[in-house]
């Protein structure tokens, strides 16, 4: 694998031009209109200005995680209809096993807003959000946004992006996605896969590539070259949705004959757009790749980057058990002891646990060729388990009725109905101190189910079903799926829809207003926000020195997704596996602004309060009735790495908390989330942090900072011998993003009364 250093020109969709030895007959910003991806943000940009991007998107989908809130902030915003197909999947909590009826209730309302508003509502069990997508929704040119990270249907034509929810109701109140014109990379492939390499085995290659140095930070991977003619449809699938644990933006493939079959076969070939760039086409970088190159690879804990091949691990088992040791004390903060070496057997690393499930994992070919390493083979009657979970209802249908279903029931595997919770820790958690491995989208520290703070811990590794499938027929010992000497049989796929026609609810664009809203006891309104003051106290409530900080630290996933439609209920597992203590030390300083609000004084809400205004006053008297917030913050160092969950900037909010403090934010969704709900997201330089965890910060003319689109604006950390002066910024910020901000969330915003 091959990262250029600079830019490069794809000539004729084959030849790489290295942009410091073109001598071509184009302008760069000539060749860089020849990309697929210029060509479809030019078509949903409605600024007029290709620097500039506002982007209508033609399709919107959400899960019941995530669509209630969503929903519940475009009603308090004014919504009257889904503008756009808003499809409403329940794929998260369908198993309704936590917190009584709060699930269920979760997914009547949204069968009734469905009908209310006209959208599209897939009841649980039926197919998991991307694939039902993937199925029913994608088409060549267009654009979906979704509120889940993995929003990703580029291998379809389709340029798609997972975003928190606030950015689901600009769109659903015909407002837009303003963006810069981002970055495009070419992924240039070449050759094809050997055989037992699978697409989560090239996915892994990339991710360990270039998620540590940024190559594709938030820009478009634009999937281009003679190798992608080598790989199926469901194989680019299976790389496309793994492309978000780069830290990218969006994807889009050059599409052919292959993906024109596959919406032919799912009946909606109108749908098929082809698409490949220009004759000369100009990238922002390059990664050139050799399919034929790639082995089986593995994840190791606790991240999608931590890449090896599986021969290295079983090669090197000490030195990268021990690697993984060192690594987890940075990502379990040495809480609890940790240790995969207790899993070598012989020189061989056991496995207690396998699953095949999801938006990576769960299509048809993985599982078939995973049943064909299977057929005949036994699991074994030991501590390994294996379970699959086919991505939709048809795709189950279809293994039933070629055989593979009773091929994997027959070696003890257990096969499921759609389900996403294996991928999130809701379904599936291991033993404690037991290791699995897994055909699904990450490994972070809990993201299995496990929970630190209880004393437990399991892990998990990233895996394609075909080496998973090769472990479990080694009876749960690591083996790469290029020890399976046998033949694939290549089923082919039939698409029967019917079982969508007969459950899931489709409006077809029609809203019915007389249709009641059915609201269970755990959905709850937002609480009443207010807009930003002119000067801002706040107190730092958390302080992270960890690399990277993940949106399932922030805000963990699990069983207190079940929650989030409950602001206040879900505000209290904020940090819970990260730092314990946030939530009542954000809850403390959050008296003094509720008593501002409640008309009161602050310092009598908040004792601590009274010596740091009394130094805040020696320089500036006037702070303080009127013109004083009082708030809580957190530093990371590179925070939001992860979901698209719009909770991990909310949860923060609802506590009383008014910024976060990062040396960068590790993607533009978290960071979006922050701005969405009103909170500032300060940057500071690397370097000695001037503050710490129980400093107060003041900030005095913060509202005017944010006004006037200041670069760099003063803090001081309050001290007892004086204020101490430090420099932060905002980074670059619309005048729309800039009055969310000041006017206290997207609500506020939206909201003509306020």
């Amino acid at each position: 694998m091959k990262l250029y250093d600079g830019g490069i020109y794809l000539v004729n969709d084959h030849d790489i031009v290295e942009e410091a030895h073109a001598d071509l007959n184009v302008s760069r910003a000539e060749a860089a209109k020849n990309t697929i991806a210029y060509g479809i943000l030019e078509a949903h940009n409605t600024s007029g200005n290709m620097d500039k991007l506002q982007i209508k998107f033609d399709k919107l989908t959400s899960h019941d995680i995530t669509f209630v809130g969503i929903i519940q902030t475009a009603r308090a915003s004014g919504l009257e209809k889904f503008p756009v197909p808003y499809v409403l999947t329940n794929c998260h909590n369908s198993l309704c096993a936590v917190g009584g009826t709060i699930n269920e209730d979760d997914h009547v309302f949204g069968l009734t807003c469905a009908k209310k508003y006209g959208g599209i509502y897939v009841p649980p069990h039926q197919a998991v959000i991307h694939q039902f997508a993937r199925e029913m929704l994608a088409g060549g040119g267009k654009m979906i946004l979704g509120s889940d990270s993995h929003t990703r249907y580029g291998a379809l034509g389709t340029m798609a992006m997972g975003e928190g929810g606030p950015e689901l109701v600009k769109q659903l109140l015909s407002q837009t996605y303003d963006i810069n014109m981002p970055g495009v990379v070419a992924i240039y492939l070449k050759g094809e896969p050997r055989p037992g390499v699978g697409p989560q085995d090239v996915a892994l290659a990339i991710i360990g590539e270039v998620f540590a140095n940024g190559y594709v930070k938030n820009k478009v991977m634009e999937f281009v070259g003679p190798g992608v003619a080598s790989l199926s449809a469901d194989f680019r699938i299976g790389i496309d949705v793994m492309t978000t644990e780069t830290t990218c933006l969006s994807s889009i493939w050059q599409t052919d004959d292959k993906i024109e079959e596959f919406y032919a076969i799912h009946g909606r070939s109108e749908d098929f757009k082809a698409l490949k760039p220009g004759a000369v086409a100009y990238y922002d970088g390059c990664v050139e790749i050799d399919l034929g190159e790639i082995k089986p690879m593995i994840a190791m804990p606790f991240h999608p980057s931590n890449t090896y091949t599986i021969d290295e691990v079983n090669a090197n088992l000490d030195d990268i058990l021990a690697d993984v040791e060192k690594k987890a004390l940075v990502s379990l903060d040495g809480k609890i002891p940790y240790t995969l070496r207790d899993k070598v057997v012989d020189g061989k690393l056991y496995v207690e646990q396998g699953i095949i499930a999801g938006c990576a994992g769960g299509g048809f070919e993985n599982i078939c060729a995973a049943a064909d390493i299977l057929r005949g083979a036994s699991i074994g009657s030991d501590e390994f388990t294996l379970s699959v979970y086919p991505a939709s209802t048809p795709i189950y249908m279809e293994l039933a009725k070629n055989g593979v279903l009773a091929d994997l029931l027959a070696t003890g595997a257990v096969v499921k109905t759609a389900f996403c919770g294996p991928c999130f820790g809701a379904g599936d958690t291991p033993a404690n101190n037991a290791f699995s491995i897994r055909h699904t989208t990450r490994n972070f520290p809990n993201r299995e189910g496990s929970k630190i703070q209880n004393g437990q811990i399991s892990s998990v590794a990233l895996m394609d079903a075909r080496s998973i499938a090769a472990t479990a027929a080694n009876k749960g010992f690591l083996t790469s799926a290029e020890e399976y000497a046998g033949s694939y049989t290549h089923q082919k796929y039939f698409f029967d829809k019917t079982i969508y026609e007969n459950r899931v609810f489709d409006s077809k664009g029609v809203a019915d207003p007389t249709v009641e809203i059915k609201f269970g006891p755990n959905i709850k309104d937002w609480p009443k926000m207010v807009p930003l003051a002119e000067n801002l106290v706040l107190k730092v409530v958390s302080e992270i020195h960890d690399p990277v900080t993940t949106t399932d630290e922030l805000i963990p996933s699990g069983e207190t997704s079940s929650y989030r439609s409950n602001p206040l209920g879900l505000a209290e597992f904020t940090l819970s596996r990260k730092d314990p203590a946030y939530v009542g030390r954000a809850k403390e300083v959050q008296k003094a602004q509720q008593a501002i609000q409640d008309g009161k004084c602050p310092l009598e809400a908040l004792e601590e309060l009274k010596p740091v205004m009394e130094m805040i006053h020696t320089r500036f008297p006037d702070a303080g009735e009127g013109n004083l917030g009082v708030g809580s913050t957190i530093f990371a160092v590179k925070p939001g790495d992860g979901s698209a969950r719009e909770q991990a900037a909310s949860c923060q909010k609802v506590l009383g908390g008014w910024a976060n403090i990062a040396n960068e934010y590790a993607t533009k969704r978290y960071r979006s989330n922050l701005i969405n709900w009103g909170m500032l997201p300060f940057l500071i330089e690397e370097g000695e942090l001037p503050f710490h965890n129980d400093d107060y910060l003041f900030f005095p003319q913060i509202r005017r900072a944010v006004e006037t689109k200041a670069e760099s604006i003063t803090g001081y950390v309050v001290k007892e011998d004086g204020l101490k002066g430090f420099s932060v910024s905002l980074g670059e910020l619309t005048d729309d993003e800039r009055e969310i901000i000041l006017k206290g969330c997207l609500i506020n915003y939206n909201n003509k009364n306020i």
